[in-house]
């Protein structure tokens, strides 16, 4: 049996490219990108709109004024895009998906005001 140590190092060689490649993975695999509508009107909802994504497992948030959109890098296994839309919501953000509390809303700064009441005539 000269092929017994050859065919035990084939073995333990495939054995660690599993582990290795678990770990290659393992910080990557869940990573996610995603974007949506998040509705706001000046630099402080910008600075509120990330500051609340500033979070374990939220790699980048970037939110644009002029698009109305949040670009997001997350972690699919901390979070789920409902969530995102909830966080956002809850600082006081209408999202495509979530509408933020009104009593939230009405006390964001003035400037922050996005929301473009219907006047009666």
């Amino acid at each position: 049996m000269k092929n017994k140590p050859l065919f035990l190092i084939i073995i333990l060689s495939v054995i660690a490219l599993g582990f290795s490649s678990c770990a290659l993975f393992k910080g990557n695999k869940f990573k996610v990108n995603t974007s949506f509508t998040v509705y706001g009107d000046c630099e402080m909802c910008k600075e509120r709109i990330e500051t609340a994504l500033d979070r374990k497992g939220i790699n980048t948030a970037y939110w644009s004024l002029k698009d109305q959109k949040v670009f997001i890098t997350y972690q699919s296994d901390i979070f789920t895009e409902e969530q995102l839309h909830n966080i956002v919501a809850m600082v006081g953000h209408d999202t495509d998906k979530v509408k933020a509390d009104d009593i939230v809303y009405q006390n964001l700064p003035g400037c922050c005001h996005y929301r473009k009441e219907e006047t009666e005539w």
